[in-house]
């Protein structure tokens, strides 16, 4: 019985060494195995293109995850107890405002628009404490859809491209563009990651609050302490759209791996600034705190450039003219939220007076004395030049003396976190 022919059962350059009759050596026009048609190279490849798949999944996954911390139903053991707790404050007000109302009641109408008022909004509030965690589960898959539509549908999408132009691109087969590509997914993978660790415990922490701040409705329907709250839960659900920003220079970049590089680069610093802006209290500080390592343990001025883009230098608590921008302090961010949901409740909490930090403090100081040293080299460049004017006016017409320069003011340093 003759044996099988295993040549055919071969793939890749190697079956052509198999089918050669002598064994002398590789066919004509051959050349190493990782040369021609498939083989190693291609087969390291597509080894790349899964990894930046794997990458780009996860970077999605990170950004807008499927599913939140936050409790999906009311009876959840970590919400159930909010729950509780909100719904006896939100009825022990409304029977202060019947006790109230009976014991002025004749004062007429105005108690009676009072008590009704009271009874409607109690019962607004006791319905939405159980509506909020349903509501903000459908949000955020409604985010999450809307999202991975945005940057992962079409061909004119962020990822999408980039999935393109690692297999046509005009330098997907170079090996240094492929290492740029990676090396900015994965440092985009970090920057996902840092958003995801501070925008899900904060989502969680603002549904918990809910029936606390919905209760407040039961004293006659202040909203300011509801707006305020509502203002923040959105902006943090709706935070990873800034993204977009980069979509109108996806088209620009298509093509070539190092200019989708760059736009991965510019969506780090959009990621940097979400956090700054759209995590409540402790936003600026997490920002900052990353800004602050990059520069002392990354030299390179990109690096510095992206992360001042994301996280720009900053005072805390005063605002003046021609300064950077202000921020509160964790606590007294916190201390002025709390001071609104009291005055919802009717209590007006004693107005605190805020005042610098001391890494602010030091940095204020130090600009304006950088100004006053530039006021004092003007003051005495023209008292020369008067006094020159004085001893020799032909002089000074003929060769008048040059504007001094002022000495450069120092910028804000970062407070620490």
């Amino acid at each position: 019985m003759p044996e099988k022919d295993p040549c055919p059962e071969v793939v890749g350059p190697l079956k052509e060494y198999c089918i050669e009759d002598d064994g002398s050596g590789p066919p004509d026009g051959g050349g190493s195995p990782d040369v021609g048609g498939g083989g190693l190279t291609d087969g390291a490849s597509d080894h790349v293109k899964d990894l930046a798949e794997s990458l780009i999944k996860t970077i999605i996954d990170l950004l807008v995850p499927k599913k939140a911390w936050a409790p999906e139903t009311s009876d959840h053991g970590l919400y159930a107890p909010f729950l509780w707790l909100g719904q006896h404050i939100a009825v022990a007000i409304f029977v202060c405002v019947v006790v109230v109302c009976a014991l002025t009641a004749w004062q007429g109408a105005p108690r009676l628009r009072q008590m009704g008022a009271s009874t409607g909004w109690t019962l607004v509030a006791v319905a939405g404490m159980a509506s909020i965690p349903g509501a903000v589960m459908l949000l955020n898959r409604a985010t999450s859809n809307a999202f991975r539509a945005a940057f992962n549908s079409s061909e004119s999408t962020l990822f999408t491209t980039i999935r393109t132009d690692l297999k046509t691109g005009a330098d997907s087969g170079n090996p240094v563009a492929l290492l740029i590509i990676i090396s900015a997914l994965v440092v985009a993978l970090a920057f996902a990651a840092l958003v995801f660790m501070t925008r899900q415990p904060a989502i969680l922490a603002f549904v918990c609050m809910a029936p606390l701040v919905l209760a407040s409705l039961a004293r006659g329907g202040d909203m300011t302490a509801v707006r305020r709250w509502a203002m923040r839960l959105l902006g943090l659900i709706f935070a990873p759209f800034a993204l977009l920003l980069v979509s109108p220079f996806v088209t620009l970049a298509k093509g070539s791996l190092v200019m989708d590089a760059v736009l991965l680069v510019a969506a780090d610093a959009l990621m940097l600034r979400m956090i700054f802006h759209g995590v409540p209290y402790i936003g600026p500080r997490v920002a900052g705190a990353v800004r602050n390592m990059v520069e002392r343990n990354i030299p390179h001025p990109a690096a510095r450039a992206v992360v001042r883009a994301g996280a720009p230098a900053f005072y805390e608590q005063e605002n003046t003219p021609r300064t950077p921008r202000t921020v509160d302090t964790p606590g007294r961010a916190v201390t002025r939220d709390r001071g609104v949901l009291l005055a919802a409740y009717g209590v007006k909490p004693p107005a605190r007076p805020g005042r610098l930090t001391t890494a602010s403090y030091v940095a204020k100081a130090r600009r304006e004395e950088g100004d006053r040293q530039a006021r004092a080299a003007q003051v005495s460049a023209v008292r020369r030049q008067a006094r020159a004017a004085a001893g020799n006016p032909s002089a000074t017409r003929s060769a008048p003396p040059a504007p001094a320069t002022p000495p450069t003011r120092p910028g804000p340093t970062q407070p620490r976190p």
